[in-house]
Order: C-alpha cells, then structure tokens, then sequence
C-alpha cells in the first residue's frame, strides 16, 4: 500500500515538474517526491519538519486550513510566509473520495508554474489517492470489528481467533506500544471513525453496564440505593449490635479524646433525618422504591480506543482522545488503562480503563478522564462482582433516610479517622461529628474505633458509589 502511494506522489511529481508531497487529514506524511539537491529552496522549515518527522505542528495545520482547503474540490494556491517558516508558495491538491477529504498533496510553486492542463492531470491522479485511502479507512472499520470482538469474548478459542485476527490487521504496529481508553456511557451505538481520533488505531462501541451518572447514586448524593432485607442483624455471640441495647461499643476516645462521662447527644444533630435511630421510612428493607439489586447499573454502551504510545510514561495521545471524545459525547467520564507493549494482555487493558471510567463516574474529583494508576481503591472495588448487595451490617446506613450520617462517615474514614480534619472538611462542629458517628455505630453495630470495622463500612461507603 505505500508503496503505490510513493509510486502516485512520483507520478504528480513527473507531470507537474516539482517535488510533490502526500499527507493524511490529519497533516502526517504518506510519501513525498525527492527534490532537486541544488534547489535549497525546495526545503523550507516546514516541508523539512514534515519530512523529518513525519507531520506538520497543529499551528502549521490551522494556518494552512485557513485557506480553505478542506472544502475545496480543486487546486488551491497558497502564497509564501516566510514569517510562518513557508520561504515559497504552495499549491494544495485535495484528495477527495465520494465528496469526502482524506488528505492533500502539496506542491512548490515555480514560475511559471504549471498548466491548467498539467493541473487537471494531477487532479485525476489524486482521485486515484482517494480511493486508495477510502480503501485503508475502510479496512480501519474491519480492525474496529475484530477489535470488538476481542473485548467481547470469552476466553477460549473465539477470544484466540478475534485476536489473531486483530495483529493480521495491526501488522508490525501489534507488537508496539498501546493502552486502552473507555469512554462511558457512550450516547451513540455508533463509533467515531479511527481516522478522526489521533493516535487512534481501532475504535468500537462494546455493552456497558455501569452508574446512571456521576455519583448522583451515592447515599450521601441522592436516594436509589438498596439496602438488604430484614434490617440490621446481630453478629453472632453480639446480640442486639443494632440496637440501642448495645452502646458500650462507642465512646472509647479513639476519635478526638470524648471523655467517658461525655454523651454523645450534648451536641445538636444537623443531618436532618430527625435525630431518631429509625431504619428508613417506606419499607422494613431500608430502601425506596426504583433502586436496583445491581448498585443502581443500567444497560448501555462505552466506546473503547486502542490508542499508539511513544513511551509507557508519557500519557498524552490517549489524555488528548480521551479529553475531546468526552467532550464531545456530554456528561460522560473516561478511563485510561496502564500502557503495554502488544496485544496479548487486551482484556486486562479493557477491565483497567472500563473501572477508571467506572471511577470517574463514582467520584467527581477522578474525573472526567482517570487513569487506572490514580483511582486508588476502586482498583479493588471495581473488580467485585456487580450485583453484589451491601454488607448487612451498612444496609440502614445506605438507606436515603441516612443520607447524611453516610456522607458523615465517609468524609470521616477519608480523614483516616482525625475528627479535626473531618469536622472542618463537614463545617460541623466536633461535638456534631461525634454524635453522628455514635448514630452510625448504633445503626451499623459497627465499632469505628476498630480497624478491621472502619475498613469494612468504608469499602461498603466507596461501593455503593459505583
């Protein structure tokens, strides 16, 4: 295939008498025409650049837009600007298929400059360019395909033969370095052709179950959430943990130093569930109406990129594609997995980028474009299976009645327990958090002053935002 794309740039290069230049759309070098050594001229700073590395700066691309060239059907001359780095004139060839541009051919300007016949001559060799590259773009959605696939099946023979069929389609690129981006929940069934995203080497739309919006789920957001059936059990051996039977398990001081003579209810209490130790109201299982067994997931679609990487430490192309296809899709979230150099490992890039999308969504301060790196314990978190249901213990707490000493008690854990920071990160009163958390540890029969129990009710909290 390069090969006739040098041999085509050779020909408009013998009919017109100048070196020619072949690019894509998106500016990087196809072919270019071999020029004559005694004409300095013919490598001015741009063409150079171009040659070199292979595609032209985005200042050099806008600036040479601005001609029009993207709407144009036929040759475009475009004078020199030697304070842009163009020292000669160009005359631009659009390379178009069925209407559409897919690249240009650039040429040098000479005097006298060529004939409209020789023109005309070159034009018809670019609509051969066209079809060349309609063809490539067209094998890019067959890539798209076998690129699904691969994320879609099982292991086992299926999964084996999608990804032989997805390095046949790569080439050489297979064995380079990629990550994975989803974008989530993606709007369309649709995916965007790879040749619009830089950096892109296939895309495609693959089912997506996950949160109904950013964090507008989470206890401390919004009702929805389940609970369990049958209210707060006891532990065994601990009877009535729940209850007001057992309050020994607060007040150890382990939280800023309550004093044992101290009551909890000397503060007043501003969660505004009415300060009473109730499940919540519309049901013995502690939850409203329309949330759902799966964490509040519902059917959909995510658009997942397999995007080229120079180096495993520089992120760039897949925050660029990332960053404007969220953009471009509205209130969505994406997520990027850990770089890796070729195919073999796709489905553990999918499940990476799929949970810092999942991240993303949970918790706005991810967002709107995570990687997996820094989602810190929803690399955990997201590999649980869905439709796992709350621990008994947390399942009142969840209840949107305890919106508020569910928001109290994460914002208290994320604090590693200091009742100082959590206070001020509330805009409560210390006096105000302790009573709320001594309401959480009756409702939960959980004590916050032992380890293993803050780790459980705060992975339950961080859960329930997915």
């Amino acid at each position: 295939m390069k090969g006739d794309y040098q041999e085509l740039v050779d020909e408009i290069s013998g009919l017109l008498g100048v070196p020619a230049t072949l690019e894509n759309r998106d500016f990087e070098l196809i072919a270019f025409g071999a020029h004559d050594g005694d004409d300095d001229s013919a490598m001015d700073p741009v063409r150079t650049r171009s040659i070199l590395t292979r595609k032209s700066t985005s200042a050099v691309r806008s600036w040479f837009e601005g001609f029009g060239i993207t709407r144009a059907s036929g040759p475009v001359l475009i004078p020199a600007a030697p304070e842009a780095g163009v020292l000669r004139g160009r005359i631009c060839l659009p390379v178009r298929h069925r209407g559409v541009v897919l690249g240009y051919v650039w040429l040098l300007d000479s005097r006298p400059g060529p004939t409209a016949a020789q023109l005309a001559s070159a034009m018809a060799v670019t609509d051969r360019i066209g079809a060349l590259l309609a063809d490539e773009e067209r094998a890019g959605a067959d890539l798209s395909r076998e690129f699904r696939a691969v994320l879609t099946a099982e292991r086992g023979w299926r999964y084996d033969m999608a990804l032989a069929a997805l390095r046949t389609a790569l080439g050489p690129a297979a064995e380079g370095l990629h990550t994975v981006v989803c974008v989530a929940p993606w709007p369309s069934g649709e995916a965007p052709s790879a040749r619009t995203v830089a950096g892109a080497s296939a895309l495609c739309t693959v089912p997506w179950q996950g949160p109904r919006g950013p964090a507008a789920q989470h206890p401390s957001a919004a009702p929805g959430l389940r609970a369990v059936s049958g209210g707060v059990p006891s532990r065994p051996g601990s009877p009535g943990r729940g209850s007001a039977a057992s309050p020994g398990r607060t007040g150890k001081g382990a939280r800023g130093g309550r004093g044992p003579d101290e009551s909890p209810r000397t503060a007043v209490d501003t969660a505004g569930d009415g300060g009473t130790d109730r499940l919540a109201d519309g049901g013995a299982d502690g939850f409203a109406d329309g949330g759902g067994a799966d964490g509040g997931g519902t059917d959909g679609r995510a658009l997942a990129v397999l995007v080229r990487l120079r180096a495993a430490d520089v992120l760039a192309p897949a925050l660029g594609a990332a960053g404007r296809l969220a953009e471009a899709a509205g209130p969505v979230a994406a997520g990027i997995a850990l770089p890796r150099r070729g195919t073999a490992d796709l489905a553990a890039s999918w499940r990476e980028a799929a949970s810092a999308a999942r991240a993303a969504l949970a918790e706005p301060r991810h967002g709107p474009v995570a990687d997996w790196a820094s989602i810190g314990p929803y690399r955990l978190l997201t590999g649980l299976p869905p439709g796992l249901p709350p621990d008994p213990a947390t399942a009142a707490l969840l209840a949107p009645a305890h919106a508020e000493l569910a928001r109290t008690a994460e914002v208290f854990l994320d604090c590693a327990g200091q009742v100082g920071r959590a206070a001020a990160a509330l805009g409560i009163h210390r006096q105000t958090l302790y009573y709320r958390l001594s309401r959480v540890e009756r409702l939960t029969g959980l004590d916050l002053d032992d380890g293993e129990d803050r780790l459980l009710l705060h992975m339950v909290l961080k859960t329930a935002r997915l």
